[in-house]
């Protein structure tokens, strides 16, 4: 029952009550989007206060959820924490001003932000299951954007394409902004789609996922558009960069530190020279947000646990000249990593 998660946040911050504000905290207390609005939770109930704009769904969305939906009182979402002896607040995600104006209403504000962090740290069933419909989603949109590639087409085209099919596939929306590199854009990690046309012999680095239910995907796939027979020393470097992606999901398991599950795909490169071409991590924890707890990082303690979700994503960059990245969204399930995305991950050559 989804109105036990903020009991269960709440009860952790021993206060008396917890006010929330910033809109995914509030949709995973809730389950119901909106730009607008704030969850009140103490040993009464959980409370969702929002406006005309949202209460007739709200009410409706939340009807036998445990949740209660009121309109905010006339003296506005703060007052509502008047007379707080101990308020709780995700203190990194409220502004300065909201920080002042809770601490004029209550004796005392303490951070719920760690709570917040390892509850949706693990997934509960029907967390996975929208995650695994929006890996669905993402993996048949680039199966069937594939056959919508041509040259001369920009790279805004083609996350276009890609986007409407997600879309036309079941997602809300994209997931994050799409990445389309064509040539030598793909040596930028974060390469910003524009009007770079394709040409026969390209390679093409698309980053992209999609929602389903508030949930994200994600997913980087690297190919060629047609072989000139000029791409040897990618064709290697990708053999490398995939040994790492496979490597990741074979020894990553549960209890293992961010540090030790990053190093399971980075050593492999070291062997091959790569390693200083592998510029980022190897993952982030993926949900309602698209980079959350934990980290796969070189200097990351966060501890892997079963019903987490996060990415596997090696990648080397050659400055100027072409990059490789091959991400797949994965799970922990009883102790191993389980694929979310599955789409073909051999070299495909257009």
């Amino acid at each position: 029952m989804i109105a036990q998660r903020s009991q269960k946040i709440f009860e952790q911050t021993k206060a008396d009550r917890l006010v929330v504000t910033a809109p995914d905290l509030r949709f995973y207390l809730t389950g119901f989007a909106s730009s607008d609005g704030m969850v009140v939770v103490d040993d009464g109930g959980t409370t969702f206060y929002t406006d005309s704009r949202y209460l007739e769904a709200a009410s409706k969305a939340l009807e036998g959820s445990g949740i209660s939906v009121k309109q905010p009182p006339k003296g506005g979402y703060i007052s509502l924490a008047e007379g707080s002896k101990k308020l709780a607040a995700a203190l990194s995600r409220i502004t300065a001003e909201e920080y002042l104006a809770l601490k004029e209403k209550a004796a005392e504000i303490v951070d719920c932000t760690p709570a917040f962090t390892e509850a949706m740290g693990v997934k509960d069933e029907g967390e996975l299951a929208a995650i695994k419909r929006a890996c669905k989603i993402a993996d048949r949109a680039f199966e069937d954007m594939l056959g919508a590639f041509k040259e001369g087409m920009t790279e805004n085209d083609a996350a276009a394409e890609l986007e409407y099919r997600m879309r036309r596939f079941g997602a809300s929306g994209p997931s994050f902004e799409t990445i389309i590199a064509f040539g030598e854009g793909s040596s930028v990690p974060h390469h910003e789609t524009g009007s770079r046309k394709l040409k026969f012999g390209d390679i093409i680095l698309m980053d992209f996922g999609c929602k389903w239910e508030g949930y994200c995907s994600d997913c980087t796939r690297t190919f060629l558009f047609g072989d000139d027979k000029k791409h040897d020393e990618f064709k290697a470097a990708y053999a490398h960069v995939l040994r790492a992606h496979m490597a990741a999901k074979e020894k990553i398991a549960e209890n293992m530190t961010g540090a030790s599950a990053d190093a399971t795909a980075r050593d492999v490169l070291k062997e091959a020279g790569l390693d200083k071409y592998f510029t980022h991590s190897l993952g982030h924890g993926i949900g309602i947000n698209i980079h959350e707890f934990p980290r796969l990082a070189p200097k990351s303690c966060d501890i892997l646990k079963n019903g987490m979700v996060f990415s596997d994503e090696p990648g080397v960059y050659f400055e100027g000249d072409f990059g490789i990245r091959i991400e797949d969204s994965v799970t922990l399930e009883n102790g191993r990593v389980v694929s979310l995305t599955d789409s073909d991950k051999q070299l495909i050559i257009l």
